[in-house]
């Protein structure tokens, strides 16, 4: 059996050794691929550590665990890794004094430990004294692996959210590494020898360990690490491995008065059972989330430490850094992260005051509607600032208030947990729906407490970007005004050029060279005011609101026939149409979006023009099938103005027919697919609502003075 148990540690071993040298080449040559600055500090640490533990499994497999060679080897594979974990210490901007005192307290105890290994080989110890020297020198190694563990526990427990991914795969290979050597030497403290199965599994686990060693060798980037001081956390790691230790040294020496073949398999299934279970417990999210809970519920008189929750919530808001995700995520997830939430959505008023998405946070999967909130909604949480505790609605435990205010698909949505109203003075900036943490819990007091502080301070976040974006859009007018004031010169000049042609026209009318020079200055006053056409003729605004009859059929045959000669070009119409608004805006408005569908389409792709009742309104859908657009496009960029997708467009049209569509009491809706197409469609008032126009005009100077009965 123990011939058995040395070739599986051979093997394991050797195998180790050249996988981890093979892996440290191919680092070579990536770093020398990459250049003189290919790797950073940590790099070369982790790089040192891996050669070092190729290095200690070549020297086992060779001269067994015992050898001199094989402790040196040892020492300087623990040294290397715990050289590895100080300088991720090092990267973070905060680096408690304590934390540097445990990484001198290990470097000494290893200096020890190896100096007494060395000790013990010397031939003129008596038998007692160097049973007394082994013995402690593995108490040595325990109080090593106790310390590196606690080291690695709480380096991944206070790092920020935004490390803990590339932080995960060699810590875990750390972890369950020293959690076998924890075991391994203390079963051979309490039993005087280092037994032959454990140390033969010793070699199949660094086998097992190589592949993470070597992904955590193929990240991108820099090592960065994010630190807080949890002091709190950190004694209660000590005091989680001090109890670990003493329960196992207490049931190894149960173990002990077995005896036998059943002690040893009693001994190995133990520390087999621990190790694993430590394993997969230490990288688990949920076990985290369980762990912070009973800390915050039964350690600590309040549940959150507001300073660093602050100081983590206004970093993640204000100061992205480089790659960051856009804006309103990083709202989501500042809020998120208060409750461990994993992931939530954003929603927020449009143009018209009606909420509708904004965002998503690692929740891809919720469909939200077009219209995402009812018509209280809006009224109720700007009014009640309430937060919703979407668990306690569908056990029955909320007001008739809360569930005519809440959206049905949130109900119905199963992993909904709350919703925060994001309340800036007396209005409603929008709301952030949170999905449940990993460790079902109830939202207390203080969670209501911060949720809604925060919630206000993101609600001025909100306005703050919305302000700005409103002042961009007015520095771009006033740059648009100062453009054409200059092109209002030019066509002053213009056409004072042609008065004066005009004027000499009727006194030299015969004379052959004025004809001449007459020719010639008109087409030179042609082509420049077809160029200011060209550049005038999409975003020139037209004065006037004044809504009358309009017969839309006779009026979309016109602008079609207009079009007709660029493109093919489909009408249909099942039934007149009488609707209410400005011809000469509403031609403007259909001329632009044929266009845009012109020029989106192929020569051979037809366009459709509907026109249809729907409700109470006359409808207008232009349809083709060209490039499409993109919904975030559609929903944050097509009706912005100073914004398009034509190389050489002025992107004003799209907002400009959207502003003349608002002042005739109507609307347009998107829907467009990338590669598939676009559907405009238009939305305005049939003539029996001419007295509700009258009545929203009252107030214009420019008021209707035709009344239309129900055709």
């Amino acid at each position: 059996m123990q011939n058995v148990w040395s070739l599986i540690g051979y093997w394991g071993q050797s195998s180790a050794a050249f996988l981890l040298a093979m892996a440290a080449v191919w680092i070579l040559r990536r770093w020398r691929s990459a250049g003189a600055a290919g790797a950073a500090n940590g790099d070369m640490a982790l790089f040192a550590a891996m050669v070092a533990t190729s290095l200690w499994s070549f020297s086992v497999s060779l001269g067994g665990a015992s050898s001199w060679i094989a402790t040196i080897t040892e020492s300087l594979r623990n040294l290397g890794w715990l050289a590895f974990l100080f300088l991720l210490v090092r990267t973070s901007r905060v680096q408690p004094a304590s934390l540097m005192w445990i990484y001198a307290t290990l470097s000494a105890i290893l200096v020890i430990q190896t100096g007494l290994d060395l000790w013990a080989l010397q031939p003129t110890h008596s038998p007692k004294a160097a049973a007394f020297i082994v013995s402690t020198a593995a108490l040595m190694r325990m109080i090593f692996a106790a310390g590196a563990l606690v080291l690695v526990h709480n380096l991944y427990i206070v790092a920020g959210a935004e490390t803990r991914s590339q932080l995960r795969i060699p810590l875990t290979a750390l972890g369950a590494m020293w959690v076998f050597d924890l075991n391994l030497y203390t079963v051979a403290y309490l039993g005087e020898r280092l037994p032959d199965d454990l140390l033969a599994l010793r070699g199949v686990m660094a086998l097992l360990l190589v592949p993470f060693f070597a992904m955590a060798a193929a990240r991108k980037g820099g090592w960065r690490l994010t630190l807080s001081r949890k002091v709190a956390l950190r004694s209660l790691s000590l005091m989680a491995i001090g109890s670990y230790l003493a329960i196992m040294i207490a049931i190894a020496q149960l173990l002990r008065t077995l005896g036998g073949d059943v002690g040893n398999i009693a001994q190995l299934g133990l520390v087999l059972g621990m190790s694993v279970t430590a394993l997969f417990l230490l990288p688990s999210a949920r076990f985290r989330a369980w762990f912070k809970v009973k800390v915050a519920k039964h350690f600590f008189q309040h549940r959150y430490d507001y300073r660093l929750e602050w100081m983590r919530f206004t970093d993640t808001i204000g100061r992205p850094g480089d790659g960051a995700a856009p804006f309103h995520e990083r709202v989501i997830k500042a809020l998120a992260d208060i409750t461990d939430s994993p992931a939530g959505l954003l929603l927020i008023p449009n143009e018209h005051g009606r909420l509708e998405l904004s965002a998503r946070f690692n929740w891809a999967t919720v469909l939200v509607p077009t219209t995402a909130c009812n018509g209280t909604t809006n009224e109720y949480f700007r009014e009640t600032g309430r937060i919703i505790e979407l668990d306690a609605m569908r056990a029955g435990r909320a007001s008739d208030e809360d569930i005519a205010a809440v959206p049905s698909w949130v109900v119905d949505e199963h992993a909904a947990w709350a919703i925060v109203p994001l309340v800036h003075f007396d209005r409603l900036a929008g709301l952030v729906v949170l999905t449940r943490p990993l460790v079902w819990r109830t939202l207390d007091w203080e969670d209501f407490d911060l949720l809604r502080v925060a919630g206000r301070q993101v609600a001025s976040y909100l306005a703050e970007a919305h302000g700005q974006e409103a002042l961009l859009e007015s520095e771009q007018f006033d740059e648009f005004n100062r453009r054409f004031a200059f092109v209002m010169h030019d066509i002053k000049n213009l056409v004072s050029q042609l008065s004066l042609v005009a004027r000499n026209a009727e006194r030299h009318a015969d004379n052959p060279e004025f004809r001449a020079d007459m020719v010639a200055t008109l087409q030179n006053s042609v082509g420049k005011m077809n160029t200011l056409i060209a550049r005038l003729t999409r975003y020139a605004r037209t004065g006037g609101n004044r809504l009358e009859l309009i017969d839309t059929a006779t009026l979309l045959r016109n602008v079609i026939a207009e079009k007709s000669p660029q493109h093919l070009i489909e009408f249909f119409s099942e039934e007149a149409v009488t609707i209410m608004a400005e011809a000469q805006q509403l031609e403007q408005v259909i001329g632009h979006l044929l266009q845009n569908a012109i020029d989106a389409s192929n020569p051979d792709q037809p366009i459709y023009v509907k026109l249809s009742r729907e409700a109470m309104n006359g409808r207008i859908d232009i349809i083709d099938h060209g490039t499409g657009m993109s919904a975030e496009f559609v929903r944050s960029k097509l009706f912005k103005p100073f914004i398009s997708s034509k190389p050489d467009g002025f992107g004003i049209g799209a907002f400009e027919a959207r502003s003349l569509v608002d002042a005739m009491n109507g609307r347009i809706d998107v829907e467009s697919r990338e590669g598939e197409g676009s559907r405009f469609s238009i939305y305005l008032p049939l003539a029996r609502r001419l007295d509700e126009a009258i009545e929203s005009n009252a107030n214009n100077p420019q008021i209707i003075e035709e009344k239309v009965s129900i055709r």
